[in-house]
């Protein structure tokens, strides 16, 4: 049976568990819509944060960046999972036991200010608008690809589909859909990695298979071989890798649609246990990306490099990837041979956002795994997306609207009003992954880059520093998230605002990517300067940081 069948089939039997999971978990009251009645399992909830956690960026791009850049791109391997380590250690348990919906409702409530709610919920919603772009355009590469639809269609079917179960189940339906959703992503993206790592170097587990052999020196002579330089060697400044990992870091632990999660569960030992768990899930994923990526790089030139432009047409795998768009050749020397070389001499264009998902293709590998790949991807794509779009809708619905607009408003209305700015916010998140401003794992650098900037440093110090107040609060977060949006335009500006050249290529050896690393900073010196120099918070907001960080109460959650 061929490739398009098995897709079908896994993808309709998927989206069809998604589509009855949303209308099961549906709910009629506003602590359902935003926090699944706080009484999701840990073991559950780990799962789905796993899903939420894990996004297009995990699924499809990460192994393409490390296969594009090797050495270089352990830097997102690293910034992603320590970043999770942080949250899950440091912030989690104190954030679940403030015992709140949103994280702006944190911010509002420790910072004893509408204000500073309302800044937070901006922020929020400019953060997720960011990320989510790269999860629609990750739906749309699959659909394209795999089910003959345009880019623009494939964003489309995935926007019906997780405004269904968003927009009926809220938080409690997204979170059950995200546990189905781990399920899928984590065996499709196993399966080809143990069937690759059988086929290359006998050895079924992933990790071992690429720690134990002489498979990585033999790519990298290969690479050398063509002039591309040793994979395992850096070729970026180590100030930019040290400032993209720690952006990824904080970026991580700041992230609304992670943290909320964690507002999920019914009291603060489920929450640390629901951190264990995802911890679990997602390293199952991280440590095998690094050998899937070598997998697919060797496999990649091994197949490609040498053959002639009409032998490369005989593959069925090129012809179908090539009529997305993301594939190309160019046979810059007129000789007929496709090479894989350095700069402009290389006569492959292939999208980065694709190596995970051809893989199984180019390797030869039964027509049901590459199925199973491309339910993975949307699985992935469609887990974050939805969770995103639901940080967006509580920004505007419950942190503006019913917080600061209408207090009074009536549950009924609140959670009318939930559902109608999620159907706005996936019209616009549908927009962005039509017209993604970079690739997928480039778009969500950005976004961990603004979280890193504005929300790391004032949760942070809003927990273990009660001088912090409103005014330095809201100077911190207005000048962290500013520098570094601004920044991101300017380095970024040949794709954003279509200069010839970008405006400021970096700063100070920095990148666009590692540039939040310079936000937090700022914003950090600028919170704590602001705050001492300005009146304390009331001693009962002094108490109440006291309150939250105490160890009392590990067992229920302590209410403010």
């Amino acid at each position: 049976m061929s490739v398009e069948f098995w897709t079908y089939l896994f993808v309709g039997v998927t989206f069809a568990a998604y589509i009855y999971i949303g209308y099961s978990a549906r709910v009629r009251d506003t602590k359902g819509f935003y926090v699944a009645g706080q009484g999701v399992p840990a073991v559950a909830n780990g799962a789905a944060t796993a899903a939420d956690w894990m996004s297009a960026a995990s699924f499809i791009s990460m192994a393409g960046l490390i296969s594009f850049m090797g050495y270089d791109g352990a830097m997102y391997l690293m910034g992603w999972t320590g970043g999770y380590v942080l949250l899950t250690l440091l912030l989690a348990p104190y954030l679940r036991k403030f015992g709140k919906y949103t994280v702006p409702d944190f911010v509002g409530d420790r910072y004893y200010s509408q204000a500073a709610r309302t800044v937070a919920a901006i922020a929020a919603i400019f953060v997720s608008f960011t990320y989510v772009a790269g999860q629609m355009r990750g739906v749309g590469i699959v659909f394209s690809r795999f089910l003959g639809l345009s880019i623009t269609g494939g964003v489309i079917v995935g926007m019906v589909i997780v405004a269904f179960f968003a927009v009926l189940g809220g938080m409690k339906g997204i979170t059950w859909t995200q546990v189905a959703q781990y399920s899928v992503l984590i065996v499709a993206y196993m399966v080809p990695s143990i069937a690759l790592a059988v086929v290359l170097t006998g050895n079924p587990i992933p990790q071992l298979a690429i720690t134990f052999s002489d498979f990585v020196p033999k790519l990298d002579q290969l690479q050398m071989d063509l002039g591309l330089g040793a994979y395992t060697l850096s070729n970026r400044g180590m100030i930019d890798i040290l400032a993209i990992t720690l952006a990824l870091m904080a970026g991580t632990a700041g992230l609304p649609h992670v943290i909320v999660r964690f507002y999920t569960v019914p009291s603060v030992r489920a929450a640390r246990y629901s951190g264990g768990w995802a911890l679990v899930f997602i390293g199952l994923l991280y440590t095998t990306a690094p050998a899937l990526a070598v997998f697919a790089k060797f496999n990649l030139i091994e197949t490609l490099h040498g053959k002639t432009i009409e032998e490369v047409h005989q593959l069925s795998w090129v012809n179908s990837w090539e009529t997305t768009g993301l594939l190309g050749f160019d046979d810059k020397n007129g000789d007929g041979i496709v090479e894989v070389a350095k700069g402009d001499a290389n006569e492959i264009k292939i999208d980065r956002d694709i190596i995970v998902l051809s893989t199984p293709e180019v390797a030869g590998l039964a027509a049901p795994i590459v199925g199973l790949v491309a339910a993975g991807g949307l699985a992935a794509a469609l887990s974050t997306a939805a969770g995103l779009l639901l940080v967006i809708s509580s920004s505007l619905s419950h942190d503006i609207y019913y917080r600061v607009l209408k207090p009074n408003a009536p549950e009924s209305e609140r959670l009318l009003v939930g559902r109608i700015v999620i159907l706005g916010a996936i019209l616009v998140a549908g927009y962005f992954g039509i017209n993604p401003p970079g690739f997928v794992a480039e778009v969500v650098a950005f976004a961990f880059g603004l979280a890193c900037a504005s929300f790391f440093p004032l949760i942070l110090l809003g927990i273990f520093d009660k001088r912090i107040n409103h005014h330095g609060a809201i100077a911190g977060l207005i000048v962290g998230l500013g520098f570094t949006a601004i920044m991101i335009l300017l380095m970024r500006s040949q794709k954003l605002l279509g200069t010839p050249e970008p405006i400021l290529p970096s700063f100070m050896g920095i990148s666009a990517q590692g540039i939040g690393t310079v936000g937090m900073i700022l914003n950090f010196i600028v919170t704590y300067t602001v705050s001492h120099l300005t009146e304390a918070p009331p001693q009962e907001i002094q108490d109440m940081v006291e309150s939250v960080r105490v160890p009392r109460g590990a067992g229920a959650a302590v209410e403010h």
